[in-house]
């Protein structure tokens, strides 16, 4: 089922169901003003220096009965440069009940929702249930809704999570006119392994829990990937003729994975790792793979006898297939530090750098939060590339540094 469909049949089931009367009916959400500037001159004519744009992400949360509810949130950027990034989405439409089975609890969500599995904070080798809307932002890894039925169910033995996915939401990708896009044009429509293309009912487990200071997580994926290969294609009429374009292709995959943090005092180690099978390699050839993610990470809380608290992290991120990878996580490190200030603006200051260890590039990223009022907020962020390796496959999506402001209204 198509979300657009998916938010009508929920529509109708509360309408036809509403009997009672609602118990709690609320609405918030948050207004942004965003506005990007990347110093580089453009690598393609269709691109712009600068761009700002409008979103807008309400949430609409009714409880309908004793222990039902609908949770509604639609999404929608315009972009004054990028027409791939104006776009609009239902992040979240799902029907919500629960209650007590013996002693477990148990939940069932119907419809579109988001789902989040891992530890790490660069990347999420687990977190394999939804799709990225990678017009968004290269690194906050904003997700699409997906179609779902999501039972869960928990007791003192642990969580364990069931997901039947049947319907498969294509990765975004920016446009001739957006910056940090593929040097090659990558086209709309995506090829299939399956020949249920999109309709291939996906299936999703996962089961966490925790023994003394160690939580852990383990999960499992068989359906359509998220991430695609690419094919080559014939030219873009937007491209010369001896260009070719990229063609989303989107294998079957099997995976298996593990997410773990052990918390000692003010140290925590991090460490998520996955088997995935059925997925084309940089070659063109299938081959099953293992990837994984190591982690530190310290607060020290009180810096110098002030308010302020600091964590620091570092993580690896590994890829097996090494440079056969089509990913830019084969083997890169990443350092950073979190101040929390612990002010009544809540400011908070991240400063981080980032090296893949396997080409020449290095990136170093800022990014200030603080609230201006009890409405509003600003975030400031800057990527600014210092080295970028023209022999990294990745080197036209990661050559661009920016400086973004964001301006948001919470209500």
């Amino acid at each position: 089922m198509q979300p657009g469909r998916t938010v009508a049949a929920l529509a109708l089931v509360f309408m036809t169901g509403a009997g009672a009367e609602a118990q709690t009916l609320d609405l918030s959400g948050d207004l942004s003003l965003p506005a990007r500037w990347y110093p580089q001159s453009p690598a393609f004519p269709e691109q712009r220096s600068s761009t700002g744009g409008l979103v807008a992400e309400p949430t609409l949360y009714w409880e309908t009965a004793q222990n039902t509810s609908l949770t509604l949130t639609p999404f929608y950027r315009y972009d004054s440069a990028d027409a791939q990034r104006t776009h609009g989405d239902v992040r979240e439409a799902y029907l919500l009940t629960y209650g007590d089975w013996g002693e477990n609890f148990w939940e069932l969500r119907l419809g579109l929702d988001r789902a989040f599995w891992g530890v790490a904070e660069l990347n999420n080798l687990v977190d394999i249930v939804n799709q990225l809307d990678l017009v968004e932002h290269p690194r906050d890894r904003p997700k699409l809704g997906q179609p779902m039925a999501r039972l869960t169910i928990s007791g003192d033995w642990g969580i364990t999570e069931a997901f039947l996915l049947p319907y498969h939401r294509k990765r975004t990708f920016p446009g001739p006119a957006g910056r940090l896009r593929s040097g090659l044009l990558i086209d709309e429509n995506a090829l299939y392994e399956s020949s249920d293309e999109e309709r291939h009912v996906d299936f999703a487990a996962r089961y966490s829990h925790y023994v003394g200071v160690l939580d852990f997580g383990l999960s499992t994926f068989a359906g359509t990937s998220r991430e695609p290969s690419f094919l080559l294609g014939p030219p873009s009429e937007l491209q010369p003729a001896t260009v070719p374009r990229l063609i989303p292709y989107y294998e079957q995959i099997r995976q298996f994975g593990i997410d773990a943090q052990l918390t000692t005092g003010t140290w925590l180690y991090k460490m998520e790792a996955i088997h995935r099978s059925g997925v084309r390699n940089l070659l063109g050839q299938k081959e099953d793979y293992r990837a994984s993610i190591l982690g530190l990470e310290r607060t020290v809380y009180g810096l110098f006898g002030s308010t302020r608290d600091l964590t620091l992290l570092a993580e690896w991120h590994h890829d097996g297939r090494g440079h056969r990878a089509p990913t830019a996580w084969d083997n890169d490190v990443f350092i950073a530090g979190f101040l929390a200030f612990n002010d009544v603006a809540g400011t908070e200051l991240i400063a981080g750098i980032l090296a893949d260890l396997g080409h020449d590039y290095r990136a170093v990223n800022f990014d200030l939060k603080r609230r201006l009022s009890a409405s509003w907020s600003m975030r400031l962020e800057s990527i600014v590339v210092v080295s970028a390796d023209p022999a990294d496959l990745t080197y036209d999506v990661r050559r661009d540094s920016f400086l973004g402001v964001d301006f948001t209204f919470s209500y």
